[in-house]
């Protein structure tokens, strides 16, 4: 299992690359370049998601709880990526929102059991 989170944060380091990359190295470059080097760094993304997609579902894991899993590993990796690469300030409101994140952990592996 641990394999397959390292390929989701792998994964997701290259969608947030992908999806708000093109902010910071293509600001000033024409909009089909801003979408060709989103789509070129998508299908690294995919190269990882999938695979760990796979795992997960062999595993036993529900599409809610690969989704959620994915949601919150979506957070860790933007909010560094936010702070470190765009500059932008640290808010408290991140952490609540992880945590709100961390409630909807808990809900779809508790419907596992009950």
């Amino acid at each position: 299992m641990s394999f397959a989170f390292i390929l989701l944060i792998i994964s997701n380091c290259f969608m947030t690359l992908a999806w708000y990359g093109h902010l910071k190295f293509l600001h000033d470059a024409p909009l089909w370049q801003a979408v060709l080097f989103g789509w070129a760094i998508a299908l690294l993304e995919y190269s990882f998601m999938i695979p760990a997609t796979r795992l997960l579902d062999a595993q036993g894991w529900s599409l809610g709880q690969m989704k959620i899993t994915q949601e919150v590993m979506t957070l860790m990796v933007f909010v560094p990526f936010m702070i470190y690469l765009f500059k932008q300030p640290f808010k408290l409101d991140y952490l609540w929102a992880g945590c709100c994140l961390l409630g909807c952990v808990y809900f779809v592996f508790r419907s596992q059991n009950a």
